[in-house]
């Protein structure tokens, strides 16, 4: 098979699509034959030499895909050859074919295209598992999202929506915030313009937000403490501003705040079999009803995935990149 590897880190052109062993399924597995990838920021970091994958993952990029089951594991049942499925991954989702353990293959939603689908499967796993099973965001509270118009933001807005909470987002250019507005977002803001501590208080009558989803990391560490609601939960799942700050325990203390830090691609198996079964019965309904929708920017052929890398790093896309078998 074919799939983009990365003989040596660097940018965009480090990535190469080169001709390499097919994998075999083992216990447990399934073979999926890839139809359609999506560019994530961790591929680039991975493509920089910033992220290796997890031991026994691929070496090649790629978090999600869509496709159809090509072959089954041992002892793998409840899937047949030819279904159409997408899948949360480690690794491996930049190629012709890939190996996924059962616990993360998904059905493709109805109403939902195959190459579409691969704009799935990490930002709803990454958003329901921070939003709703670490910080039980409930109904008429407010979630701040930083980086709303991103893969993961323009999901966050539609699955708090979706379940009645209202949505604060940043963003850094009013277009972006515009297509936010589109989704659902209630509070706009422009953090290049302005204080989204600030902002907040005065949508929520000074109270704050109850849920923060920060991919920022130790630059909005502070402010994210100042900004929550009491009883405030933040979660933090990137590190775009750094990963050392400096946390005031006597504000969070006063706030009774919590502050959890997580990643998905890392965790054992059964952890992510836990969060897509979730996944698959609280969202996937969501999305055959047509109250939430994969937002994809654009698709680019996969054997060009520099051109794809370079988008996402010049910050030009709302929602998802996808890469084209």
């Amino acid at each position: 098979m074919h799939a983009i590897t990365i003989p040596e880190p660097g940018g965009p052109d480090a990535l190469v699509w080169a001709e390499v062993p097919d994998p075999t399924p083992g216990p447990g597995e399934v073979l999926v034959e890839v139809v359609a990838s999506a560019v994530n920021r961790a591929d680039l970091l991975q493509r920089q030499g910033f992220y290796d994958p997890p031991p026994g993952a691929s070496p090649y990029p790629g978090l999600e895909c869509s496709g159809r089951v090509a072959a089954l594991g041992p002892g793998v049942s409840g899937w047949s050859v030819g279904d159409e499925v997408c899948a949360l991954l480690a690794g491996g989702g930049y190629a012709e074919k890939v190996v996924v353990p059962v616990g993360q293959l998904l059905p493709v939603p109805e109403g939902v295209e195959l190459v579409t689908a691969a704009a799935l499967p990490e930002v709803v796993c990454t958003v329901w598992s921070n939003c709703f099973m670490v910080a039980h965001l409930r109904p008429g509270e407010t979630l701040l999202v930083h980086g709303g118009a991103s893969g993961i933001g323009t999901m966050a807005i539609q699955l708090a929506k979706a379940i009645g909470a209202r949505v604060a987002v940043t963003a850094g250019a009013p277009w972006k915030l515009e297509r936010c507005r589109e989704l659902g977002a209630d509070i706009l803001i422009d953090y290049r313009e302005q204080d989204f501590v600030e902002e907040l208080r005065k949508a929520t009558d000074g109270a704050g937000a109850d849920v923060i989803l920060d991919i920022v990391g130790a630059k909005y560490l502070e402010r994210n403490v100042t900004a929550l609601a009491v009883n405030g939960r933040l979660a933090v799942i990137g590190l775009q501003g750094g990963v050392k700050g400096e946390l005031n325990l006597g504000a969070l203390l006063a706030k009774r705040g919590a502050v959890t830090a997580t990643s998905l691609r890392g965790r054992p198996l059964g952890e992510k079999a836990t969060i897509v079964a979730a996944v698959r019965e609280h969202v996937w309904p969501l999305i055959e009803a047509g109250r939430v929708r994969p937002i994809v920017d654009r698709t680019v052929p996969m054997r060009e995935a520099a051109r794809a890398h370079r988008v996402l790093e010049a910050g030009e896309q709302v929602g998802k990149v996808l890469l084209t078998v």
